[in-house]
């Protein structure tokens, strides 16, 4: 699927109509933080709880969901199967979707959950992102050369958020 026809807001509004409980952790993260990155996918870590991953393969479903590397067979992702700390790359109708058990350091939903900030993408339809520090410190973990290559951009943009969190507090505090 060309960039172009990346559709995360569709990807999400879908997850969040079947209330699926999921944390977006990838470059997307950053650029919900407001990272000036570009991505054209979308990666999340949801809850593998039994009864979310039916929820997932009820989003997924509706999305037309299959995994990238099976595109002729069109292998359809499965809640039994996604149990684990594997990786699901998937395509979707609104593109690309990768589903991980965890990421860097075994981290799953319940470990990142903690280190997550909310967010409204409308009125009714709030998501979970990770903490830019949280996204920072598991970038510099993986040591990958695209992670490093982001890392001076990501840091540059917490130092501004922090900054900008410091006026809000000495302007209102006047």
């Amino acid at each position: 699927m060309p960039p172009d026809e990346f559709d995360f807001e569709k990807i999400l509004r879908v997850l969040a109509l079947h209330e699926t409980a999921f944390i977006i952790v990838g470059g997307l993260c950053a650029v919900l933080h407001g990272a000036p990155v570009q991505t054209y996918d979308l990666d999340i870590v949801p809850s593998r709880d039994p009864a979310n991953l039916e929820k997932l393969q009820l989003a997924l479903d509706e999305l037309g969901a299959y995994y990238r590397k099976h595109p002729h067979r069109r292998l359809i992702p499965e809640a039994a199967r996604m149990t684990t700390n594997g990786h699901h790359l998937l395509n979707t109708s609104a593109g690309p979707l990768d589903v991980l058990g965890a990421i860097t350091g075994g981290r799953d939903y319940m470990s990142l959950l903690p280190h997550t900030v909310k967010l409204e993408l409308d009125e009714t339809t709030w998501v979970r992102i990770r903490d830019l520090a949280t996204l920072i410190l598991t970038k510099q973990e993986t040591g990958r050369d695209k992670d490093k290559i982001m890392l001076p951009v990501l840091i540059r943009t917490l130092e501004e958020i922090e900054r900008a969190a410091e006026l809000l507090v000495i302007h209102s505090s006047n």
